[in-house]
């Protein structure tokens, strides 16, 4: 219960994607990791532990090698969720309403949204002194609902409704036709709202997480996927004895809209850090190749469990249940990225925690999505397994997983980032 509960703080402290990267670099920080930027020039300490953050969304971790015969042990997640992002010129009259003009952000659950407490939270962009400064903002009050049809005026409404996101889905906001919701933003920024030159700003849902269940064997919460990974995957990193490799933790933005972004995963964020390092240290310029040969990364997004309801919906042989272990992740397309290699990898440490793992394919008759595992190996070759958090009800603006699997990734990637991979020739792999 101690991680979960840490781990429900994090994402209720955590209203948006820049605000859950403030809250790893903060935990970074108290554990001694100095923030380096991309605009300097850098100097790695021996032994130092460093991290890297791009557009405020993006954070990468890790510390520094001392040998140069050193793997690359790299756990990557996601911090971005389906959601809906405030336009510009937001406010929106109907009537003797005034509601937010929205956008959807990502693959949601729509219905999963509506008769719910809501806020906004994000960044906006300030002039202050001739420069444009960036700030974190949180209205932190119940503010916004967006309010179902009545099932009098709607009654097909349990036969298949199909949502508009321009007209069902808007939030409402007041009675008072002169209440601007820029006012409340600027109130949270602590500046004038003239001043406020632009802005990235989401709804996010303000009740808290909680764990449920006869034996408290599960847990509740907003944006488990991917925040599960993402504290898990901290927390191990945080915990991780010293090794041979490099540990690194990445902490991706916009997984949920393709991550063709400077800071997705599909950027040069990743391969710009590692070859930063690895050029700084060891000048050779076979020295980030031949680390890549001999390294690892683990993909970290949530994995679909058997639903109670609709067992039929899974593969006949690959069904994960919840707190029955790890999930390593199959497509024969290579939407995921497991493969024979990386498999027996990740089984290895599993094993030797004495913990479970689980496999998940989708129906042969089911198109499934992708992660970041597919799309980071474009920039950064080397072997990489996808594996995932059992979870119900993905992309649901509340979404369940198990209380244990928290627990089981958490001590996976502390033993993952303490060992070393070497290979002999082209088919020998050891853990040391």
């Amino acid at each position: 219960m101690e991680y979960i509960n840490s781990m429900l703080d994090f994402i209720s402290a955590s209203p948006s994607p820049f605000h859950r990267v403030e809250n790893v670099c903060r935990r970074l920080e108290n554990r001694g990791y100095a923030r380096l930027y991309e605009g300097d020039a850098w100097k790695l300490g021996k032994g130092g532990k460093y991290y890297i953050v791009r557009n405020l969304s993006s954070v990468i971790a890790f510390r520094r090698p001392v040998r140069e015969d050193f793997s690359i042990n790299i756990v990557a997640s996601h911090c971005d969720s389906p959601t809906f992002k405030l336009k510009e010129n937001p406010q929106l009259k109907q009537g003797p309403y005034v509601s937010l003009n929205t956008e959807r952000y990502g693959g949601m659950i729509m219905s999963s949204w509506l008769d719910r407490p809501l806020s906004v939270a994000g960044r906006v962009v300030v002039s202050e002194n001739g420069a444009c400064v960036q700030k974190l903002v949180n209205v932190n009050r119940d503010l916004l609902v967006i309010p179902n049809v009545a099932i009098h005026m709607d009654k097909g409404v349990n036969d298949g409704k199909k949502f508009n996101p321009q007209t069902d889905m808007l939030p409402l906001y007041s009675l008072n036709g002169d209440a601007d919701i820029m006012d409340e933003i600027a109130r949270a920024a602590g500046c004038a709202k003239e001043d406020i030159l632009g802005h990235d700003l989401y709804l996010y849902l303000r009740s808290k997480g909680c764990v449920f269940g006869a034996e408290e064997e599960f847990v509740s919460s907003a944006k488990l996927d991917d925040l599960q990974c993402v504290y898990s995957s901290m927390e191990g990193f945080l915990q991780r004895e010293d090794g041979d490799c490099m540990p690194v933790l990445a902490v991706f933005d916009n997984e949920e809209v393709g991550s063709g972004t400077k800071q997705g995963a599909a950027s040069t964020f990743l391969f710009d850090t590692l070859e930063r390092v690895c050029t700084s240290l060891f000048p050779h310029s076979q020295a980030l190749r031949r680390a890549l040969s001999r390294s690892f990364m683990i993909s970290a997004d949530n994995a679909h469990a058997v639903h109670p309801n609709r067992a039929s919906l899974a593969d006949p042989t690959n069904r994960p249940v919840i707190n029955g272990g790890v999930v390593i992740k199959y497509n024969a397309n290579q939407k995921y990225t497991t493969d024979a290699v990386s498999a027996a990898l990740f089984k290895s440490i599993v094993n030797s925690l004495g913990l479970k793992w689980q496999t998940f394919a989708n129906r042969s008759d089911m198109a499934g999505g992708s992660t970041l595992g597919n799309i980071s190996n474009i920039r950064v070759p080397l072997d990489t397994v996808d594996i995932g958090l059992p979870q119900l009800a993905m992309h649901s603006a509340f979404e369940t997983a198990g209380v244990k699997d928290t627990e089981d990734f958490v001590n996976i990637c502390r033993r993952f980032f303490s060992v070393g991979f070497k290979k002999q020739g082209d088919d020998t792999l050891t853990i040391g």
